[in-house]
């Protein structure tokens, strides 16, 4: 039916009680305004006349009820069908207007998505914005870090385009493209030359999604039933590396399922009580595998109780991820009136084990919140920023406070193509317009020590060409090695003694002076350390990015290609048996002829080993 509205002007408890009798009894949804028409209150009830007259009819204790029932100047109420239809409608209300007195949720972080593009040979990747163009979004993933591993084990198993090259029919037919370094690592199928079919492609998809849903049994049947028609066509080189994509496969099943796969999908839910505030744990399970987990802060505003909350919870949890699970586990009994849905509050078996494990991820998050804020990690006002500068002016005995620091690191991809990435701080913050990213030019090979020479020289020449201020602490990420290479930069600039320059070692993080014998260790958990691991996570960040980015257009030339008398073809082929350059130059005569014969195998052999 239509939804009825039904306004009503309530001051006191006196005018309440004289338009009482007006209130339905129906089930709906009823919402408080204050005189400026300002929503303060969203709820549901079986019955609208009794639920409304509870907030007029007794003494509450709870000191946030009373002001809302002082501020009540409107009541408006909905009617609707069932219980079930108020319960839906209070909550994209809630969402939608968010109202003061209703419980908060601590949560405004946006969650990325892996999205199957709306195009040609559609490409997968990662987002965190859903636009409405026909993509299919799966999703959303609660850790950025887990999705990149999650598409970086897809991409090993299933072979997909990573390109943007517009894949269109017409486009392929006029033979637009050429294949990339992706096609000849194994990594694509060639798609953009029409050397993969459509029908092939969108078998690759189904796969990845039954991945995404932990299902790994089509996948590995589909595997396997490849490598048999593979061994009977005797393509055993095709045969071994499906046998061992099956065992991968197999593996990360053996680790990521959890419970008995008999159990189907399931949402479970756990929830830990503190004053004012609730946690609540969900753990998204699929075909046996815990596929999601997500834990979040209610602010309850109201005298709700802990059955309120969590149904909160749990209707606000199941519609963000998107959960078309039938059953929800939970510890108690609560109302949840959606047709089709079975609550279960499990005793003893593998349902209560998961919501011992729910159980224990709630207080796990707890405890490492309250010592987040005992570190002060969270939450810093300008004031705070600033304190931690200070505090590393005097860790590091600084002659100025470094308001602007700037941060280098290198990159390469299995010891091929090097490149720089600098990331600038300014009070404490990231300046991200600041940023620069840098294609080795000078350098030949890999070689870390000549790379951070190259890019720590062109970023200072240029800002003294062009009179920028220059930052009062440089980090080089890395030993003594890359240190002592980024100083012979500074000196040839002659910009010794206006700006202090360090290195802070990968795994200790060690700090090192240039000419200091003995490294600086600061306090794990000093702020000082802690705003240095910042730029150094955030450097690693922008760099390996870039070089992804790099990889996927590309941009990089294969340096055994520059070899005199080695072809493309040939050095594809090394780079696709040998996996790196770095693996081709150590190889044995006899490693290589093995590859490409004789000829060609002394060319690079002697190409390596001239010295």
């Amino acid at each position: 039916m239509v939804p009825v509205i039904l306004p009503a002007l309530i001051m006191t408890q006196e005018e309440f009680q004289q338009i009482a009798s007006t209130i339905p009894t129906d089930p709906g949804i009823y919402k408080y305004f204050n005189e400026k028409r300002e929503i303060l209150y969203v709820g549901k009830a079986k019955n609208l006349r009794k639920r409304v007259g509870s907030y007029f009819n007794k003494a509450f204790t709870n000191y946030k009820t009373h002001e809302l029932v002082q501020r009540i100047h409107n009541i408006e109420f909905t009617i609707v069908d069932s219980e079930q239809a108020a319960f839906l409608l209070e909550n994209a209300l809630i969402k939608e207007f968010q109202p003061r007195f209703n419980i908060n949720l601590k949560d405004d972080k946006s969650y990325p998505f892996i999205v199957i593009k709306n195009e040609p040979f559609p490409r997968v990747f990662l987002t965190r914005r859903k636009i409405n163009d026909g993509s299919e979004y799966l999703g959303p993933y609660t850790s950025v870090g887990k999705v990149r591993e999650l598409l970086d084990f897809i991409r090993q198993n299933i072979q997909l385009r990573t390109c943007k090259l517009n894949l269109t029919r017409q486009n392929i037919q006029k033979k637009k493209f050429k294949v990339c370094l992706e096609y000849h690592l194994g990594n694509c199928k060639g798609p953009c030359e029409g050397l993969q079919s459509v029908e092939d492609y969108n078998e690759g998809l189904t796969q990845l999604k039954n991945l995404l849903k932990g299902n790994l049994s089509p996948v590995i049947q589909q595997f396997r039933q490849e490598m048999k028609v593979a061994a009977e066509g005797l393509q055993f080189e095709k045969a071994e590396i499906l046998r061992k994509k099956i065992e991968h496969l197999q593996e990360y099943n053996a680790k990521s399922t959890i419970v008995n796969q008999r159990l189907g999908n399931l949402d479970v839910f756990s929830i830990l009580e503190d004053g004012e505030s609730a946690y609540v744990n969900y753990l998204m399970v699929q075909n046996g595998t815990i596929v999601q987990t997500h834990t979040i802060i209610l602010e309850k505003h109201l005298e709700e109780t802990v059955q309120e909350v969590l149904e909160f919870a749990v209707s606000q949890l199941r519609d963000r991820f998107n959960s078309q699970a039938t059953e929800i586990i939970i510890p108690f009994t609560i109302t949840y009136p959606q047709e089709g849905i079975t609550i279960t509050v499990p005793k003893a078996g593998d349902k209560k084990k998961l919501l011992d494990l729910s159980l224990k991820n709630v207080n796990y998050f707890k405890e490492e919140l309250r010592q987040k804020k005992m570190l002060h990690l969270e939450g810093k006002t300008d004031s705070e920023k600033m304190e931690a500068l200070f505090l590393l002016q005097t860790d590091l005995k600084l002659p100025v406070l470094p308001v602007h620091i700037e941060c280098f690191d290198n990159s390469n991809f299995q010891g091929s193509f090097p490149v720089s990435a600098m990331v600038c701080f300014r009070n404490g913050v990231p300046s991200k317009k600041d940023y620069r990213h840098f294609n080795v030019k000078t350098v030949e090979g890999i070689n870390d020590f000549a790379t951070m020479k190259e890019v720590v020289f062109r970023r200072y020449k240029r800002m003294t060409q062009e009179s920028q201020p220059l930052p009062q602490l440089v980090i080089i990420d890395g030993g003594k090695g890359q240190l002592s290479a980024a100083l012979e930069s500074i000196r040839d600039l002659d910009l010794e003694g206006r700006m202090t320059i360090i290195g802070l070692a990968k795994n200790e993080e060690e700090i090192f002076f240039p000419g200091d014998q003995e490294s600086l260790k600061l306090p794990w958990d000093s702020d000082s350390l802690k705003l240095i691991r910042q730029i150094r996570d955030e450097v690693h960040r922008f760099g390996i990015g870039f070089h992804r980015k790099q990889r996927s257009k590309g941009s990089f030339v294969n340096e055994l290609e520059g070899i005199a008398g080695i072809g493309k073809h040939t050095a594809d082929q090394l780079l696709r048996d040998f996996k790196s350059v770095r693996n081709v130059s150590a190889a044995s005569l006899e490693e290589l002829s093995a590859q490409v014969g004789n000829a060609r195998a002394g060319i690079v052999w002697r190409h390596f080993h001239s010295s």
